[in-house]
């Protein structure tokens, strides 16, 4: 970049169109020509959402900045970046680490590594690692030694079954996971979507309301961890409900902080619980977003770059590049969202981008809740239909309402706030309300807690919470505030 009136010889010949997939070893391409811009104003940089170089993923900080751009896409880069060839007339404006993204490490070092994101919700990390496991299943063990499915597992026994088949031992039907037909099924161990079988199901023909059901790979989760990567100090105990009479089963994971009411890892002596997902948290990936590059697992303390698909400041266990320093993830947003959604809006399946669509100049809008997003951010897209939507819009787990931007700006979580948590089930307590409530995520509709507790003297609203809900009448509560009237 050349300021004032000097001007480097190599600036003065730079080419006003130029094809970047012609000068970068086809290493990055884009469809269209760039054209050399002189500057970038800072109100141009604003109305399209502060854009990152396509190539380095760094800001452009200086609005009095030479820029290769796009006419007809968001798709902006540094002149080193755009132009980082070997002609020596070049190498003023070469920088390292720019213009190519090589691979930085070797397959046949890492056979057991984790390319992520999961092709579809349907997939997760317990999937990848005991779908394929030879030899008895926990659940299995249990039968073994105790003639029946009981106390790790579920009080009732279990019964292996493909459940689109019907049989003469299951008295009433059901249904695999399904968006796009609003039909839900979670599995009561990793909280994950069941979209195929076989599952395990309860098998008891008394408890009629016992509607428990895992993946059969959950079901191969070894009882104990020992010298967990976070918690070596002691081992670790599968339980199917916390220790210490956790409310409604509902406890927040020591690793990435969410609310859960799966089975847990713990450590009584230590009051320690970790949710099923994050136990076996990889030491290394790789992700579609920053492709050649392993990622590693680290302790964040919530300084330096935000997350990379959602822009979320950065606390706990993240994954991060060491080979680029302005690229880190949450681990959250790397094993929760899929590649690839469903969703009524559209009949195409959706894929994730990272970045604006080519041939897209426009603002863009979520289909789902009609709003404006920033395309800097994870996304999903369908190329046939032109449809984008969030990705906290089209989740996996079915909800009542969905986050706005606005909500995501303030709330990092919001995108996997409730991911671990399977609403549902009555709770009987005469000392909160006279009728039984339930448990669910909370919607605008409901107004503010009806406990008439106040936060510095504002009414807590109950949209995007867990709460629960009399369906006799309009009273509704805080999850906390029922706990707290509870005792």
């Amino acid at each position: 970049m050349c300021l004032r009136s000097f001007l480097h010889s190599d600036c003065a010949f730079l080419p006003q169109k130029l094809q970047i997939q012609h000068t970068t070893d086809d290493i990055f391409s884009h469809i269209h020509p760039l054209t050399l811009a002189y500057s970038f104003p800072e109100a141009d940089q604003r109305s399209k959402n502060s854009p990152r170089c396509r190539l380095c993923l760094q800001f452009f900080d200086n609005p009095n900045i030479w820029i290769y751009k796009c006419e007809k896409c968001r798709y902006y880069t540094h002149l080193n970046c755009a132009t980082s060839r070997n002609e020596p007339f070049m190498s003023i404006l070469k920088s390292p680490g720019t213009g190519k993204t090589s691979k930085d490490y070797e397959d046949g070092e890492h056979p057991d590594l984790l390319h992520l994101p999961f092709p579809d919700p349907s997939y997760s990390i317990l999937k990848h690692l005991f779908s394929k496991e030879k030899g008895l299943s926990a659940l299995e063990i249990s039968n073994k030694i105790t003639c029946k499915a009981q106390g790790i597992i579920h009080e009732h026994p279990l019964i292996l079954e493909d459940i689109t088949i019907p049989t003469s031992s299951r008295k009433k039907s059901i249904s695999y996971h399904d968006p796009m037909k609003r039909i839900q099924l979670l599995c009561d161990v990793c909280v994950r979507p069941i979209m195929s079988g076989p599952i395990y199901v309860c098998a008891d023909e008394v408890e009629e309301h016992c509607n428990f059901v895992l993946h059969e790979w959950c079901s191969r989760l070894p009882t104990e961890l020992k010298d967990h990567f976070h918690h070596p100090q002691h081992p670790l105990i599968l339980h199917s409900k916390t220790p210490g009479d956790k409310f409604f089963g509902v406890f927040k994971c020591d690793i990435c902080a969410l609310p859960c009411n799966g089975f847990a890892y713990c450590c009584e002596e230590c009051e320690y619980h970790i949710d099923v997902k994050c136990a076996f948290l990889p030491e290394e990936i790789t992700h579609a977003s920053h492709p050649n590059h392993l990622l590693s697992r680290v302790n964040c303390t919530g300084e330096g770059e935000p997350c990379s698909m959602c822009w979320g400041d950065m606390n706990g266990l993240i994954f991060s590049c060491h080979t680029c320093d302005n690229f880190r993830v949450h681990s959250n947003c790397a094993l929760l969202i899929p590649e690839t959604t469903r969703n009524k809006c559209d009949k195409h399946p959706m894929k994730l981008s990272y970045f604006p669509i080519e041939n897209h100049k426009s603002d863009y809008f979520c289909e789902i809740c009609e709003q404006e997003f920033d395309p800097e951010l994870a996304f999903y897209h369908c190329r046939e239909c032109m449809q984008s939507i969030h990705t906290a819009c089209a989740p996996s787990i079915l909800r009542y309402e969905t986050y706005t931007t606005k909500e995501w700006f303030y709330d990092e979580n919001a995108i996997h706030k409730f991911v671990n948590v399977k609403f549902g089930g009555r709770y009987e307590n005469t000392k909160v309300h006279p009728h039984p409530l339930s448990f669910v995520q909370g919607i605008e509709d409901d107004g503010q807690c009806a406990s008439h507790y106040f936060h510095n003297y504002i009414p807590l609203r109950l949209q995007y919470s867990m709460i629960f809900k009399c369906l006799d009448c309009k009273f509704a509560i805080h999850y906390e505030c029922c706990e707290r009237m509870s005792n």
